[in-house]
C-alpha cells in the first residue's frame, strides 16, 4: 500500500479558496470529481506547482511532477466542494493515513466554520 505525507500547499491553498468563498457546499462527488482527463486538460494550461495545490496528500517516492505524486483531490480545479474534503478524510481514515486525515478534517472544520 502507498503511503502519503500531507501536501502543505494543498491545505494552504484550500484555505485560501474557502477564505475567498471559492467553495460548494452541496455537490455529487461522483459527478464532480476529475478523472485523469480533467487532470490532464488543466495541465495544458497550468503548472505542476497550481496543479498540486488541488490535493491534499503526496505520495512518498513518487517522482515530482508526475500525476502519481499528488493524491486526495478535493476540488474540480476551480472550487472547493465540501464533499471532496469529506472524501479525502473518509478515504485516509478507511487506509489509516492519519496525517492526511487529519488535515482534511481540519479543512472540513474550517470550511464548516466559515461557510456554514
Amino acid at each position: 500500500m502507498a503511503s502519503y505525507s500531507v501536501n502543505e500547499r494543498g491545505v494552504a491553498h484550500a484555505r485560501e479558496l474557502i477564505d475567498k468563498r471559492q467553495y460548494v457546499l452541496s455537490s455529487a462527488w461522483n459527478e464532480v470529481q476529475p478523472d485523469a482527463r480533467a487532470g490532464t486538460a488543466y495541465l495544458r494550461n497550468h503548472s505542476w506547482d497550481e496543479y498540486s495545490a488541488w490535493h491534499l496528500g503526496l505520495t512518498d517516492g513518487a517522482a515530482d511532477e508526475t500525476k502519481a505524486r499528488y493524491a486526495f483531490v478535493y476540488g474540480d480545479f476551480r472550487r472547493l466542494h465540501r464533499i471532496g474534503i469529506i472524501a479525502c478524510l473518509y478515504r485516509a481514515a478507511e487506509w489509516r493515513h492519519k496525517e492526511v486525515e487529519r488535515a482534511a478534517y481540519d479543512l472540513l472544520q474550517y470550511l464548516d466554520e466559515r461557510g456554514g
